[in-house]
Protein backbone atom coordinates (compact mmCIF):
# COMPACT_ATOMS: atom_id res chain seq x y z
CA UNK A 1 0.00 0.00 0.00
CA UNK A 2 0.84 3.53 -0.61
CA UNK A 3 1.86 6.18 2.04
CA UNK A 4 -1.39 8.65 2.37
CA UNK A 5 -0.66 11.79 0.40
CA UNK A 6 -0.32 13.85 3.55
CA UNK A 7 2.75 11.94 4.80
CA UNK A 8 3.96 11.43 1.30
CA UNK A 9 3.64 15.81 0.52
CA UNK A 10 5.41 16.11 3.51
CA UNK A 11 8.41 13.75 3.61
CA UNK A 12 9.42 14.52 0.23
CA UNK A 13 9.48 18.10 1.05
CA UNK A 14 12.33 16.82 4.04
CA UNK A 15 13.79 14.70 0.97
CA UNK A 16 14.77 17.59 -0.90
CA UNK A 17 16.24 19.56 1.72
CA UNK A 18 20.47 19.31 1.72
CA UNK A 19 21.63 15.49 2.57
CA UNK A 20 23.36 15.93 5.45
CA UNK A 21 20.15 17.30 7.40
CA UNK A 22 20.86 15.34 10.94
CA UNK A 23 17.22 13.49 10.79
CA UNK A 24 16.49 11.78 14.25
CA UNK A 25 13.32 8.73 14.52
CA UNK A 26 11.78 7.16 17.14
CA UNK A 27 11.26 3.73 16.39
CA UNK A 28 7.86 2.12 17.51
CA UNK A 29 4.85 3.75 16.54
CA UNK A 30 6.49 6.08 14.07
CA UNK A 31 8.81 4.20 11.28
CA UNK A 32 7.56 0.64 12.84
CA UNK A 33 3.41 -0.09 12.85
CA UNK A 34 3.19 -1.23 16.42
CA UNK A 35 4.39 -1.60 19.75
CA UNK A 36 7.61 -3.89 18.41
CA UNK A 37 8.94 -4.85 21.82
CA UNK A 38 5.37 -6.02 22.23
CA UNK A 39 4.87 -7.64 19.02
CA UNK A 40 8.16 -9.76 19.82
CA UNK A 41 7.05 -11.02 23.20
CA UNK A 42 3.86 -12.33 22.02
CA UNK A 43 5.74 -13.45 18.96
CA UNK A 44 7.85 -15.77 21.40
CA UNK A 45 4.65 -17.19 23.30
CA UNK A 46 3.68 -19.37 20.49
CA UNK A 47 7.36 -20.52 20.74
CA UNK A 48 7.41 -20.16 24.95
CA UNK A 49 4.33 -19.98 26.36
CA UNK A 50 5.99 -19.37 29.88
CA UNK A 51 7.33 -16.26 29.08
CA UNK A 52 3.84 -15.33 29.32
CA UNK A 53 4.36 -14.99 33.49
CA UNK A 54 6.39 -11.54 32.70
CA UNK A 55 3.61 -9.60 31.33
CA UNK A 56 1.79 -9.14 34.06
CA UNK A 57 4.51 -7.19 35.87
CA UNK A 58 5.45 -4.55 32.75
CA UNK A 59 2.56 -3.62 32.10
CA UNK A 60 2.16 -3.01 36.67
CA UNK A 61 5.19 -0.97 36.21
CA UNK A 62 4.01 0.88 33.42
CA UNK A 63 0.80 1.94 34.55
CA UNK A 64 2.29 3.00 38.41
CA UNK A 65 4.79 5.74 36.10
CA UNK A 66 2.46 6.76 34.00
CA UNK A 67 -0.05 7.73 36.79
CA UNK A 68 3.03 8.94 38.51
CA UNK A 69 2.89 6.49 41.27
CA UNK A 70 6.91 5.28 40.15
CA UNK A 71 9.68 7.39 39.48
CA UNK A 72 11.68 6.83 35.89
CA UNK A 73 14.63 5.63 38.54
CA UNK A 74 11.91 2.64 40.09
CA UNK A 75 10.40 1.62 36.47
CA UNK A 76 13.97 1.28 35.05
CA UNK A 77 14.69 -1.33 38.13
CA UNK A 78 11.49 -2.74 37.92
CA UNK A 79 11.71 -3.02 33.83
CA UNK A 80 14.86 -4.33 34.18
CA UNK A 81 14.87 -7.12 36.09
CA UNK A 82 11.58 -8.33 34.30
CA UNK A 83 13.31 -7.69 30.99
CA UNK A 84 16.64 -10.14 31.87
CA UNK A 85 13.89 -12.94 33.17
CA UNK A 86 11.96 -12.69 29.74
CA UNK A 87 15.39 -12.68 28.02
CA UNK A 88 16.84 -16.04 30.04
CA UNK A 89 13.76 -17.80 29.51
CA UNK A 90 14.29 -17.47 25.82
CA UNK A 91 17.82 -18.40 25.96
CA UNK A 92 16.61 -21.41 27.52
CA UNK A 93 13.77 -22.08 25.04
CA UNK A 94 14.89 -25.31 22.97
CA UNK A 95 12.24 -24.55 20.42
CA UNK A 96 13.28 -21.13 19.98
CA UNK A 97 16.87 -22.18 19.93
CA UNK A 98 15.60 -24.40 16.47
CA UNK A 99 14.62 -21.14 14.68
CA UNK A 100 18.35 -21.05 13.39
CA UNK A 101 18.32 -24.27 11.61
CA UNK A 102 20.22 -26.16 13.95
CA UNK A 103 19.86 -28.02 16.74
CA UNK A 104 20.71 -26.74 20.65
CA UNK A 105 24.12 -27.63 21.59
CA UNK A 106 24.11 -28.83 25.25
CA UNK A 107 27.41 -28.07 25.14
CA UNK A 108 27.01 -24.21 24.83
CA UNK A 109 28.35 -22.25 27.19
CA UNK A 110 26.08 -20.09 29.89
CA UNK A 111 26.31 -16.45 28.01
CA UNK A 112 26.81 -18.26 24.21
CA UNK A 113 23.84 -19.63 24.92
CA UNK A 114 21.86 -16.81 26.18
CA UNK A 115 23.39 -14.70 22.86
CA UNK A 116 22.11 -17.69 20.59
CA UNK A 117 18.78 -17.89 21.77
CA UNK A 118 17.89 -14.45 21.65
CA UNK A 119 19.70 -13.77 18.43
CA UNK A 120 17.23 -16.84 17.13
CA UNK A 121 14.31 -15.25 17.91
CA UNK A 122 15.19 -12.06 16.91
CA UNK A 123 16.47 -13.01 13.42
CA UNK A 124 13.14 -14.98 12.92
CA UNK A 125 11.04 -12.14 13.81
CA UNK A 126 12.52 -9.40 11.73
CA UNK A 127 12.27 -12.21 8.86
CA UNK A 128 8.39 -11.83 9.37
CA UNK A 129 7.84 -8.53 10.64
CA UNK A 130 10.00 -6.24 8.06
CA UNK A 131 6.80 -5.55 6.66
CA UNK A 132 5.68 -3.61 9.19
CA UNK A 133 8.54 -0.71 8.24
CA UNK A 134 5.77 2.16 7.46
CA UNK A 135 6.00 2.83 3.56
CA UNK A 136 6.66 6.72 3.73
CA UNK A 137 9.98 6.04 5.27
CA UNK A 138 12.93 6.19 2.87
CA UNK A 139 16.32 4.85 5.15
CA UNK A 140 19.42 7.19 4.96
CA UNK A 141 22.47 5.81 6.43
CA UNK A 142 23.13 8.72 8.49
CA UNK A 143 19.68 8.68 9.69
CA UNK A 144 19.13 8.09 13.75
CA UNK A 145 16.77 5.88 15.86
CA UNK A 146 16.08 7.08 18.97
CA UNK A 147 14.12 4.47 20.64
CA UNK A 148 13.27 3.40 24.26
CA UNK A 149 13.22 -0.30 22.46
CA UNK A 150 16.37 -2.43 22.86
CA UNK A 151 19.74 -2.71 20.80
CA UNK A 152 19.39 -6.64 21.39
CA UNK A 153 15.83 -6.63 19.21
CA UNK A 154 15.84 -3.34 17.35
CA UNK A 155 19.27 -3.45 16.25
CA UNK A 156 18.22 -6.38 13.82
CA UNK A 157 15.94 -4.49 11.95
CA UNK A 158 18.39 -1.23 11.50
CA UNK A 159 21.18 -3.35 9.93
CA UNK A 160 18.40 -4.48 7.91
CA UNK A 161 17.46 -0.75 6.80
CA UNK A 162 21.07 -0.19 6.26
CA UNK A 163 20.98 2.23 9.10
CA UNK A 164 23.93 3.15 11.38
CA UNK A 165 23.43 5.16 14.18
CA UNK A 166 20.72 4.18 17.12
CA UNK A 167 20.51 5.59 20.54
CA UNK A 168 18.09 2.72 22.37
CA UNK A 169 17.49 0.98 25.58
CA UNK A 170 20.86 -1.59 25.97
CA UNK A 171 21.33 -4.89 27.38
CA UNK A 172 24.76 -6.17 28.20
CA UNK A 173 24.76 -8.97 25.62
CA UNK A 174 26.66 -11.40 28.03
CA UNK A 175 24.53 -11.42 31.12
CA UNK A 176 21.09 -9.97 29.36
CA UNK A 177 20.88 -7.41 31.82
CA UNK A 178 19.48 -3.82 31.26
CA UNK A 179 21.89 -1.56 31.78
CA UNK A 180 20.27 1.73 30.09
CA UNK A 181 16.43 2.13 30.08
CA UNK A 182 15.99 4.69 27.57
CA UNK A 183 12.94 6.73 27.82
CA UNK A 184 11.62 10.03 28.65
CA UNK A 185 14.18 12.46 30.14
CA UNK A 186 16.87 9.72 29.62
CA UNK A 187 16.07 9.81 25.72
CA UNK A 188 18.10 13.87 24.95
CA UNK A 189 20.97 12.26 27.70
CA UNK A 190 21.77 9.20 25.94
CA UNK A 191 21.36 11.25 22.48
CA UNK A 192 23.85 13.29 23.49
CA UNK A 193 25.99 10.76 24.86
CA UNK A 194 25.97 8.26 21.61
CA UNK A 195 26.10 10.76 19.44
CA UNK A 196 27.80 13.78 20.71
CA UNK A 197 27.22 16.94 23.42
CA UNK A 198 26.77 19.59 19.94
CA UNK A 199 25.14 18.05 17.27
CA UNK A 200 21.94 19.71 16.23
CA UNK A 201 19.18 17.65 15.56
CA UNK A 202 17.47 19.49 12.59
CA UNK A 203 14.23 16.84 11.96
CA UNK A 204 12.86 14.63 14.71
CA UNK A 205 9.65 12.12 13.98
CA UNK A 206 7.77 10.66 16.78
CA UNK A 207 4.00 9.65 17.45
CA UNK A 208 4.22 10.15 21.39
CA UNK A 209 4.86 13.64 23.38
CA UNK A 210 6.32 11.70 25.65
CA UNK A 211 9.03 12.52 23.45
CA UNK A 212 8.81 16.44 24.29
CA UNK A 213 12.19 16.26 25.41
CA UNK A 214 13.77 15.68 22.49
CA UNK A 215 11.08 17.93 20.62
CA UNK A 216 12.15 20.79 22.69
CA UNK A 217 15.80 20.14 21.49
CA UNK A 218 15.28 19.84 17.66
CA UNK A 219 14.85 22.66 15.17
CA UNK A 220 11.68 20.78 13.69
CA UNK A 221 9.67 18.28 14.72
CA UNK A 222 6.99 16.02 13.34
CA UNK A 223 4.32 13.81 14.95
CA UNK A 224 3.40 10.46 13.13
CA UNK A 225 -0.17 9.23 12.98
CA UNK A 226 -0.25 6.39 11.29
CA UNK A 227 0.56 7.60 7.45
CA UNK A 228 0.00 11.14 8.46
CA UNK A 229 3.02 13.27 9.13
CA UNK A 230 1.98 16.80 10.64
CA UNK A 231 4.66 19.20 11.98
CA UNK A 232 4.51 20.44 15.26
CA UNK A 233 7.36 22.49 15.67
Amino acid sequence: LLASSAASDVYKRQGERERDTMRVFDFDGTIYDGESLFDLYMFSVRYEPKVLRHLAPVLRYAVQYKMGRATLAQMERGVGGVTCDYLHDVAASRRILRLDGAAPDAGLAGETAIAEGVSALVNEFWNRHMDRIKPWYEPRPDDVILTASFDVTVGEACRRLGLNRLVSSTVDPRTMRVTCLNFNTNKPKRFREVVGPDTVIDEFYTDSRFDQPVIDMARTAFMVSGNRITQVK
